[in-house]
């Protein structure tokens, strides 16, 4: 018997031809069969396709856009409120009912609350931690689904390094390139950072600079609201020396094969390649992408909707982006981790700051991004997630991380969080998992960052096993998770 295992297909022209794991294929009495090596690997190729996948949500999802909460949200006080309960556990803010008979969200959500049959909550979030519970690492296993290798006593990782895991938009637009010239993988409006530490988990790593996301950092500081009005296609930006980089060697390719070998053009000259590449050249500047980039083509009324302020206009320009045919949009929360006014890391002045800042804009931006999906009929198969790298203390007043907090604050939290997932086959009106009576542990079913990655994969029909290849040429799972179907129908 002849088995052929293993990365077969690394050195294949088509980056999307990768074997997961448990591809295969036995091949008896080869020779008497009269099989060529070329035709038992098509075959193998065939036999692994059929093998992998299928089941609920199986490859409906064309595109996905991640509503990133960095500095992780306070469960207890938006979507999984607790009565009777201690004092210093208790929410300040009010229970309300929603669409869902006995699930309540608290009064800062009253428009998601309206629409929460339309998508999956995951109240059962949960991973353990490799020492101290800070954001960069959190970010970094929730962007790629592997833990950091580096952790300073500070809590504090080192950069983003070429050796890093790719974010999981990097490993979708790899393993599912887009057919038609728009811009693959967008990261707006600001990098994910902690500190000093900017774009950990952020960037492509070992893939390579060609899957670094496009990134559209208008000019303006975190307080901004209206630094969204402002953009220019020229703020949209992939590393310069990348961008400069890749086109050269494109042109410096194609000069070589039309001087050496001119009947390349004429064989192909039917297929207009000359179109496609110039079309290729002038991305950023093509009618499509300039038009995603108009926010001004809204009505002020959707624009109203949405939220006249960063995060608000952010999701308006994802939907924008997805109309347009952007794979992926990795929308950031545009108030950097460790930071005050407007960050969901509340250590401190968390009643007050909730109200008033973080929980209106989330309430109205992604509430009018589901609806808006939903009447244009893009949820059927655009995949929305929202969530952060951790919840909240239950306790206030106390610290788990290192950090100080005040009577009105709460630290980090890994152990018990929540999350959204919606569209692109995930269930209507579900409710998956549930916490303990305190928010502080999951009860049943939780789910960890790898599994909401791998269920992410599966959406867009990727096996999550597939092996990708790292900086030292050593074959790596796109995560080490299998699927949560139970989220998907």
């Amino acid at each position: 018997m002849l088995s052929f295992k293993g990365p077969v297909a690394r050195d294949l022209c088509d980056p999307h031809l990768r074997p997961s794991r448990r591809d295969f294929l036995r091949v008896g009495g080869a020779g008497t069969l009269g099989l060529s090596l070329g035709s038992m690997l098509n075959l193998r190729a065939r036999a692994a396709e059929a093998a992998i996948g299928g089941g609920p949500g199986w490859g409906k999802a064309k595109s996905i856009i991640m509503v990133y909460l960095q500095g992780g949200p306070s469960h207890i006080d938006l979507w999984d409120p607790k009565e009777n309960v201690p004092d210093n556990v208790q929410s300040a803010f009010k229970p309300i009912s929603t669409k869902i008979p006995g699930i309540q969200f608290t009064e800062n959500l009253p428009r998601l609350a309206q629409i929460n049959d339309r998508f999956t909550m995951i109240r059962s979030m949960s991973y353990t931690p490799n020492g101290l519970f800070n954001h960069t690492a959190a970010i970094y296993q929730m962007m790629t689904g592997y833990t950091t290798d580096k952790v300073s006593p500070s809590g504090q990782l080192e950069p983003p390094s070429p050796k890093d895991f790719p974010n999981f938009g990097s490993n979708l637009i790899r393993l599912r390139p887009l057919d038609e010239p728009m811009l693959p993988f967008v990261m707006l409006p600001r990098p994910l950072q902690e500190s000093n530490v900017v774009g950990k988990g952020g960037t492509a790593g070992f893939l390579g600079k060609a899957y670094d996301p496009y990134t559209l950092y208008p000019d303006g500081d975190d307080m901004d609201m209206d630094k969204m009005s402002r953009i220019k296609i020229d703020d949209l930006r992939l590393r310069p020396e990348v961008f400069s980089i890749r086109l050269q060697r494109r042109a410096k390719l194609r000069e070589l094969l039309n001087a050496q070998m001119p009947e390349i053009n004429q064989a192909v000259e039917s297929f207009e390649l000359d179109e496609y590449y110039d079309q290729a050249l002038s991305l950023v500047v093509s009618g499509r992408a300039r038009e995603a980039f108009n926010l001004e083509a809204e009505t002020v009324a959707m624009r109203e909707r949405y939220g006249r302020n960063t995060f608000g206009q952010s999701c308006l320009l994802a939907r924008r982006l997805v109309e347009a045919g952007t794979r992926v949009v990795e929308v950031i929360w545009p108030k950097v981790a460790n930071s005050d006014n407007h960050s969901w890391d509340h250590h401190t002045g968390l009643t007050e700051r909730m109200r008033n800042q973080s929980a209106p804009m989330l309430d109205a931006g992604l509430s009018a991004l589901l609806e808006d999906l939903d009447e244009r009929g893009m949820l059927e198969d655009t995949l929305v997630v929202a969530v952060g790298e951790f919840g909240r203390s239950p306790q206030r007043g106390v610290s788990t991380s290192g950090n100080g907090n005040s009577d009105d604050g709460r630290d980090h939290w890994p152990y018990c969080y929540t999350g959204i997932i919606a569209g692109a086959g995930t269930k209507r009106g579900y409710v998956h998992g549930k916490s303990d009576k305190t928010a502080s542990a999951p009860l049943e079913d939780p789910v960890y960052p790898g599994e909401l990655l791998a269920t992410i994969y599966h959406s867009f029909g990727i096996d999550p096993e597939t092996m990708v290849y790292n900086h030292l040429n050593q074959p790596r799972e796109l995560v080490k998770a299998h699927a949560v179907t139970k989220l998907l129908s």
